[in-house]
């Protein structure tokens, strides 16, 4: 699948215990937006392991650390500052895709340069890290930043106020070269070494998997798809939108049977026109495919692909992501 306006998606799978992974533009670099966080997670986590910090330590969040767009932690920030902790941020970033906490997190490890040395060191692949959300987000938007954006509706009548050619241009060149591109199998590749614990020490893992497991954004999109006794750890993205465009709308994580079989799975949404239902119907669709998959067919041997894709039709169809070319087709059964 190409790009085009109507929607472009790539899609990876991977069996954890099955040796096999399904992937649909698998290799190609899509923009994460707040799928990021899970990387900032994990290094706060390996800093904890090396003892360089506690979830415990305390934290002065003050106005100035503020960030844009979902910062649930700014209605605890008075002229005196909030008092918190790593854990408590950790918790709200991972959780709630608090960009406030998960930007206070940034800098408490040494900033984006440590994030990325930590990701370097853990082999993490074609995963990148941009900069904290504030400076980022702006500069999607063909701003630069400025404090008062943290408050209010300032950011969006500035983003309002520009030339729209001008904030088209910015948003075409943030797409054509993501600077917090991943690509789907590296992703899962990820998520597959942290379920594994190759990461982070057990505790940090168990920690970071209970907070993936706890999310509470994006419960329509993969979650959406669950059967009974399923269970979902993951995390969500959402981009800046564009008139009818719609940017970054992703979700990715650990899809668990009731038999403990997992399967790491991630969905990542270029950009598209689809309405917002439509877009998580995809997501439900891949999630469903999993499950049937799962159910219906045998384990596959570690050099087999394969997934069922019937439920993806449904989804395909309404966003327009002409999913099933290029997507392999399930393996025979043995």
């Amino acid at each position: 699948m190409g790009a085009s306006f109507n929607g472009r998606a790539g899609i990876a799978v991977r069996d954890l215990s099955g040796g096999w992974t399904a992937t649909h533009d698998g290799e190609a670099l899509y923009p994460q937006q707040s799928v990021s966080k899970l990387w900032v997670a994990i290094s706060v986590l390996d800093a904890v392991d090396r003892g360089a910090i506690t979830l415990d330590d305390p934290v002065t969040v003050r106005r100035e650390d503020l960030s844009i767009f979902h910062q649930p932690i700014r209605d605890h920030v008075g002229r005196r500052g909030y008092e918190t902790t790593v854990g408590a941020l950790l918790e709200s970033a991972a959780t709630r895709s608090d960009n406030a906490a998960n930007d206070v997190l940034m800098r408490l490890v040494g900033g984006p340069d440590q994030v990325r040395a930590v990701m370097t060191e853990k082999a993490l692949g074609a995963i990148s890290l941009a900069d904290e959300e504030r400076y980022f987000q702006t500069r999607i938007a063909g701003l630069d930043w400025r404090p008062e954006f943290s408050f209010g509706r300032s950011f969006w009548q500035a983003r309002a106020a520009m030339p729209q050619e001008v904030r088209r241009e910015a948003l075409e060149a943030y797409l054509q070269d993501p600077a917090d591109g991943a690509s789907p199998e590296a992703v899962v590749a990820a998520l597959d070494r942290l379920q594994a614990g190759d990461l982070l020490s057990p505790e940090s893992t168990a920690h970071l998997l209970g907070l993936l497991g706890a999310s509470q954004t994006g419960p329509k999109r993969l979650g959406g798809g669950l059967a009974e006794g399923w269970s979902l750890a993951h995390k969500t993205g959402t981009g800046q939108v564009m008139g009818a465009r719609a940017t970054g709308y992703n979700d990715v994580g650990l899809l668990t049977a009731p038999d403990g079989r997992t399967y790491a799975v991630a969905v990542l949404i270029a950009e598209t026109e689809a309405p917002i239902p439509e877009r998580q119907a995809l997501m439900q669709a891949v999630t469903r495919a999993i499950i049937a998959q799962h159910q219906g067919l045998a384990p596959l041997p570690a050099d087999e692909d394969g997934l069922a894709l019937d439920a993806l039709e449904t989804a395909e169809a309404g966003a327009g992501l002409n999913l099933r070319s290029g997507f392999p087709a399930p393996s025979p059964r043995p």
